[in-house]
């Protein structure tokens, strides 16, 4: 079984925040990567690399997953994903993006779409579901969209 979990900034020491996951908006609309190998759709993420902070994780992975090159980005919370009985800790973030784009050449993503809401087709599902839902509560406290 497979558990998310929020956490306290100060609750987890930055080296073990190993993933980095964007929920971002762009126009108006959350932006969500389609995965070359894969069919499926996903937030912006990927791991940090060494000796990068967890916001490099996510500025470096916003662009080379979307092509956004002018954005705000903020943090939201630190996340664990508990599976097999082995957890794993990242940061989620929250951007918005001002300028998106082409993405580069050599990228894992495919293209992006703008969406209204999350796609019927996520690579994680779960995990992203949850994650989403907790940016999209960030992004309305936050006045980034209304209800």
């Amino acid at each position: 079984m497979t558990k998310v979990a929020f956490h306290a900034d100060t609750e987890i020491a930055e080296d073990n925040l190993i993933i980095a996951i964007i929920a971002s908006r762009y126009d108006g609309k959350w932006v969500f990567c389609k995965h070359r190998k894969r069919g499926t759709f996903e937030m912006p993420a990927g791991r940090r690399e060494p000796n990068e902070s967890i916001e490099h994780t996510a500025r470096r992975e916003l662009y080379e997953e979307t092509g956004a090159i002018e954005f705000d980005l903020y943090q939201v919370s630190v996340y664990s994903v508990t599976e097999n009985s082995q957890t794993n800790y990242g940061k989620l973030f929250f951007a918005d993006i001002k300028v998106l784009k082409k993405i580069p050449e050599d990228s894992e993503m495919e293209y992006v779409i703008l969406a209204d809401s999350l796609p019927d087709k996520l690579t994680y599902e779960y995990i992203q579901t949850i994650l989403f839902e907790k940016a999209m509560e960030y992004a309305l406290s936050n006045s980034f969209i209304s209800s």
